[in-house]
């Protein structure tokens, strides 16, 4: 852990991070410290430190070995933190960091190379191409609802685009954070790559020290604070924000599939997901049936007491138990669940499915980080639809019909950052597809390519010789009558046959 003295400047920058329960280690970066460790990484940036294909590849190559190597302690720190299940962390963490790394590798070359682009009239002899360049400096802040994933696999294709980052872990998952901040200096280039330690209030000034570009992952409270705190130097910023995501239960539908679905990926990590499905709106015909499924789809995972469950987590901290219990007690009826319990070392609610509840619960009010189902009923997928679009723009929206016509009108007349059929939380960790907000949900995305595109300037190249000057000379002044009318002739003729005006 990295020590130093106070630092004498007035501001509040990093706080200690705070006990998230009693006896937990503070962890703690300077001021200072941070500052130098923003001048170095800038310093091995414009010295071209991660230019060469070859150093990103070993890079992304050393990632995966961290990972490898290191399993089992990525396992006890999550396990620490939120009682993660093994099998939750391997395949949902490391395993989907793993990929993206490795997807990366095979794929680098190939992103890379210069793209050509369509030529026109006056520069048929010229070279048209769109170089990636790397932005320089990033700053990747992660969320604790997935700590490694979410630092991570932005991290990946900060390396891919050639960037130097500092990597910011949750607060909240402190033995998280204090392993990537332990590992990454031992596998990843100790000029270009750096961990550091602090509380979500501290961020935003750590963004005014100036990146050359900012990925957060969060809350929209904290999302709105850093987007205000970049803008103040112009630095651009992907924000991946949480919200309400709906999820629509046709008439039409496997029910036994369709719950098993739902349940795994509103409880799984005990309900702290930003993809998770945040409420059901199911048609009415369909409602007892689906409540019926859910008790004995929860039975069947978690038992009769899912606190002896190893496959169910804790909540992260006493503040997010607090403020879950207090929405669920005031909203809507509990048909499933409502134990809580509130421990020393765990801190447990049971899986809780909510039934007559109404929009203007608290519940439907605010995003909820823990395992907590409402159901609500609607009459049809147009009553549906209409609900979802009265609301913000989410993250994801969800829908399970076996009826194509259904889903389709699902996937077209509502907007949201992402949208998968029949299942859940998939559409977020695919490499191919890009992964991000739109409106209220945030703005960017990552995954595969995009990730690499997002941490990467496209700069527009045009390599011209000085020939053809029969035709770019119509350009220069005195401007006459007759060059612009032979422009205009060839601009005519070239509309005609390409439908478009190649002589500009």
């Amino acid at each position: 852990i990295m020590s130093g003295p106070p630092s004498p400047s007035p501001t509040r920058w990093f706080k200690a991070l705070r006990r998230t329960r009693p006896g937990e280690p503070c962890l703690r970066t300077y001021p200072l410290e941070c500052v130098d460790l923003l001048r170095r990484a800038r310093i091995a940036f414009q010295a071209g430190r991660t230019l060469k294909e070859g150093f990103r590849l070993a890079q992304l190559e050393a990632v995966v070995r961290m990972l490898e190597e290191h399993e089992c302690d990525f396992v006890d720190a999550l396990g620490r933190d939120l009682h993660k299940p093994r099998f939750e962390t391997v395949v949902f963490e490391l395993i989907t960091v793993k990929n993206e790394a490795l997807h990366a590798i095979s794929n680098l070359k190939k992103w890379m190379e210069p793209q050509s682009v369509e030529k026109n009239l006056s520069t048929s002899l010229d070279e048209c191409l769109v170089i990636s360049e790397p932005l320089g400096v990033v700053f990747i802040m992660g969320t604790w609802c997935s700590p490694v994933q979410m630092c991570l696999v932005p991290l990946v294709g900060a390396i891919a685009a050639g960037d130097c980052a500092l990597i910011s872990p949750s607060e909240y998952t402190v033995h998280t954070a204090e392993l990537l901040h332990r590992l990454i200096p031992f596998y990843l280039d100790n000029e270009c790559f750096h961990v550091i330690l602090a509380g979500i209030s501290d961020l935003s000034e750590i963004v005014e020290l100036k990146f050359d570009h900012v990925f957060f992952t969060g809350n929209r409270e904290d999302g709105s604070r850093i987007a205000v705190a970049a803008a103040r130097t112009l630095t651009p910023v992907t924000l991946i924000l949480g919200g309400k995501n709906p999820c629509y239960v046709d008439q039409h539908c496997d029910i036994t599939t369709t719950v098993q679905r739902i349940a795994w990926a509103r409880f799984h990590n005990a309900g702290q997901s930003i993809m998770a499905p945040s409420y059901i709106l199911c048609h009415t015909d369909v409602k007892a049936r689906l409540v019926q499924a859910l008790k004995c789809c929860l039975m069947q995972f978690y038992g009769p007491d899912p606190r002896e469950s190893r496959s169910f987590g804790r909540m992260v901290n006493l503040e997010i138990f607090n403020r879950t219990r207090e929405l669920l007690w005031r909203s809507g009826k509990v048909v499933a669940g409502g134990q809580v319990t509130e421990g020393e070392k765990y801190i447990v609610e049971a899986p809780t499915v909510l039934v007559e509840v109404a929009e203007s619960d608290p519940i439907m009010q605010q995003e909820v980080f823990g395992p907590v189902l409402p159901i609500l009923t609607v009459n049809d997928v147009d009553e549906a639809i209409a609900f979802i679009n009265k609301q913000e723009k989410p993250l994801c929206v969800y829908a399970y019909s076996t009826n194509n016509k259904v889903i389709s009108r699902l996937m077209s007349e509502t907007s949201s950052g992402s949208f998968c059929s029949n299942d859940c939380i998939f559409q977020s960790l695919m490499v191919a597809l890009p992964f991000g907000g739109v409106g209220a949900c945030g703005m960017g995305s990552f995954h595969g390519r995009y990730s690499f595109d997002t941490f990467s300037h496209r700069k527009a190249c045009l390599l011209r010789g000085t020939r053809f000057e029969c035709v770019t000379y119509l350009r220069y002044p005195p401007y006459e009558d007759r060059n612009l009318s032979l422009m205009t002739w060839a601009c005519t003729l070239s509309q005609k046959s390409q439908g478009w005006c190649q002589i500009m």
